[in-house]
């Protein structure tokens, strides 16, 4: 079964955004604005989302900064939505100061992010049976309208997106499998074994994988890790998003996906266009969909929003 599906996004909503992660530069948040108004909603911006830690500039504000406004736009009775402005690094620094007890008893609500917010999918998943989204961060808007499109689609129309296909989809190993979607950056998910408020296993699930800025070798040791922790013993597929600026090249970290992921005796698909590149794709997390690795196909149980 699903998880726990929020409500769809309606016009007059308001849309937190929030920075667990990383600051995102201004002019990103100034393009952002008005394509979120476009929506038809009115986007606000949470009190330490511009802001800097003190000493380490790639966080934005402290630990006790950030998860307060994470937590506070999450139970905000007059908040549809929370958009993350953009991953980067420490969104796992968060996750012991969310009041996770108080999160369970609120109502659920759409949360949207992607890369270093992997953290935060993996723990509202294992926390609190919540449907994320798997998505761009707000800082992208401006400049890639149709990774926006999509995003508002996905949580306006939600039965628009219950068939997913993006094109350039490429079949590792073929065949079809059912599950409940999972997973996002694979540094992220490495970082997380045998850590809290991170589940014992992916047993069962459609596992998405995707990485930035790494070489093969580094994806090969933690698509290693992953394996031989057992954390992946009976994973039901994978889907493979995309390798944004990752080196030597595709067709090598494609050989060894397929080399390192066949003997799972499972489908895997590479090229679903989620993560750190141009247009990117929304993927729901929670939802139970069926994945076709040969016809290149995900598809929802339902819609991912009610």
């Amino acid at each position: 079964m699903s998880g726990r599906r929020p409500p769809r996004l309606r016009a007059g909503d308001t849309v937190a955004l929030v920075a667990p992660c990383s600051p995102a530069p201004e002019e990103e948040l100034a393009a952002a604005l008005p394509v979120i108004e476009a929506w038809g909603v009115r986007a606000e911006v949470r009190p330490h989302a511009r802001g800097r830690h003190p000493v380490f500039g790639y966080l934005a504000g402290t630990d006790a900064d950030r998860a307060a406004d994470l937590q506070e736009a999450l139970l905000a009775p007059d908040v549809a939505a929370v958009v993350c402005v953009r991953g980067g690094d420490g969104a796992h620094r968060t996750l012991d100061l969310l009041d996770y007890e108080a999160l369970r008893g609120a109502p659920p609500k759409a949360f949207v992010g992607f890369s270093d917010v992997t953290a935060l999918h993996e723990a509202f998943a294992e926390e609190l049976d919540l449907v994320t989204v798997h998505g761009p961060g707000a800082g992208y808007f401006g400049g890639d309208p149709v990774a926006a499109e999509d995003l508002r689609a996905t949580l306006f129309e939600p039965e628009s997106r219950v068939r997913i296909a993006p094109p350039g989809v490429r079949t590792l190993v073929g065949g079809t499998a059912r599950g409940r979607l999972m997973g996002g950056n694979l540094s992220l998910l490495a970082d997380s074994l045998a850590t809290p408020h991170f589940r014992a296993s992916a047993k069962g699930g459609l596992l998405l994988l995707e990485d930035v800025k790494e070489d093969v070798s580094r994806m090969d040791r933690m698509v290693t890790q992953l394996l031989r922790s057992g954390w992946m013993n009976g994973v039901a597929g994978v889907l493979l998003g995309s390798w944004g600026k990752c080196t030597p090249d595709e067709e090598t970290i494609r050989a060894m996906m397929r080399e390192r992921l066949a003997p799972l005796g499972v489908p895997v698909a590479d090229g679903f266009g989620f993560g750190h590149i141009p247009a990117q794709t929304t993927v729901p997390l929670g939802m139970t969909a069926t994945l076709d690795a040969d016809a290149g196909t995900l598809v929802l149980d339902e819609p991912a929003l009610v």
